[in-house]
């Protein structure tokens, strides 16, 4: 009967109610499409660091991540690739020389870091050959070529095909020097990656450095990152000798940043939460102060305080579920679409957005927890919001109450 009574109360006045009704379905709908594109460019961030820069899991010579010195290699670089393929959590690998040098196209010169690649492993591992905008990916054969990105290239004052001069210390301490023809430009899409790194192939960058057999860093991706502990664990039991770290380890940033979405993303929800209180309360409020005469009249007659209060909290609380389900149903529809084709920035975000590395498309991403945990979170704050206006409606004296106009 009171649920009766409460449903009825609300449409008397339907203007009212459904515009705090939408305003539900809008702030439900704001609210998991913020924090969907907050997580899609979480992972945006994350995953674009991981294949371009840290890898899920590297390993060095203990010596070289301190001083990234060229002398700290690791020897037998094809016997270390097989047997770090040979754990079954691992995707793919491969091992890279790394020198910093300077870059010379006659015109200008750049400091840049330049890694040797075996391109056949590298080829689909980092994406670089897949962000090839000119010229074409190193090959097995490619000798004396290199390949760098479009940021370099004008930088450089230099085109495909155009001679580059790189020079840097050899092993031996020894200032070697060589040319190198431009094989292919890529755009990765992080701005400070692409300004600073070229490639050419191991054999050519080991011929120089004095070594055959080496490298400097051994990059490792894994068929899923929930893998990550038990392949650390047996990666530091295969190699005791060599350094073997995560991404978590290398990059600590990137950890500290997922960290502080979250909280971005709490603060986000009780900010909307606390707005839906104040409005919610505002409404029934006015509800209550409209049927002073008839909550007096319902009380003369004989209808308890508790029955009062009971149907005050049963309306505050329809007026704040009715719009969750379908503002749940919206946002769902969106967050499939937009992470299934990806919501595109380019218009006005894709320079600032290089510039932190992430790409201009972000899909979408929210987990069912988080469908779960708003609901609940709009359940909770209606049944506070409602707390206030029963109150009022309990403290009105019938005999005050009838007589007023």
């Amino acid at each position: 009967m009171i649920l009766k009574i409460a449903w009825r109360n609300i449409w008397r006045n339907p203007v009212r109610s459904l515009v705090v009704i939408f305003a539900n379905i809008i702030g439900v709908i704001s609210i998991i499409f913020l924090l969907a594109m907050i997580y899609g460019l979480t992972d945006n961030y994350i995953e674009n660091a991981i294949q371009k820069e840290t890898s899920h899991i590297q390993i060095h010579d203990k010596k070289y991540p301190d001083e990234k010195e060229i002398r700290y290699f690791m020897p037998g670089a094809e016997l270390l690739m097989n047997r770090i393929d040979s754990v079954s959590t691992v995707k793919k690998s491969s091992i890279r020389s790394a020198v910093n040098a300077m870059m010379s196209s006659g015109r200008v010169t750049r400091g840049v870091r330049i890694f040797g690649i075996y391109p056949d492993r590298e080829n689909g591992l980092t994406g670089i050959s897949g962000s090839m905008t000119e010229g074409s990916f190193l090959t097995e054969e490619s000798g004396k070529q290199i390949i760098i990105s479009e940021v370099l290239a004008e930088k450089l004052k230099v085109k495909l095909r155009s001679k580059l001069v790189i020079t840097f210390q050899s092993i031996d301490n020894e200032i070697v020097s060589n040319a190198f023809r431009i094989a292919g430009i890529f755009k990765s899409g992080n701005a400070v990656y692409d300004e600073n790194t070229a490639f050419i192939n191991i054999k050519a960058m080991n011929d120089l450095l004095g070594k055959d057999n080496i490298g400097h860093e051994a990059i490792i991706y894994l068929n899923s990152a929930d893998q990550l502990d038990n392949t650390m664990t047996q990666l530091k039991t295969k190699f005791p000798d060599l350094l073997v770290q995560s991404y978590k380890e290398i990059a600590p940033e990137l950890d500290l940043f997922a960290t502080q979405i979250s909280m971005v993303s709490t603060i986000y929800i009780s900010i909307f939460m606390l707005a839906l209180i104040f409005g919610i309360i505002n409404t029934m409020l006015m509800a209550v102060l409209e049927r002073v005469r008839e909550l007096g009249m319902l009380m003369a007659i004989g209808l308890n305080k508790f029955r009062v209060f009971s149907m005050i909290v049963i309306e505050t609380l329809i007026l704040g579920m009715v719009g969750t389900p379908v503002g749940l149903l919206i946002s769902y529809l969106l967050v499939e679409y937009y992470g299934k084709h990806g919501l595109n920035l380019f218009f006005y975000s894709q320079k600032s957005m290089e510039q932190f590395g992430m790409s201009s498309f972000v899909y979408l991403k929210i987990s069912t927890v988080d469908y779960f945990t708003l609901a609940v979170a709009v359940f909770i704050t209606s049944l506070l919001a409602s707390v206030y206006p029963a109150y009022k409606a309990i403290s009105l004296k019938p005999s005050e109450a009838i007589r007023k106009l």
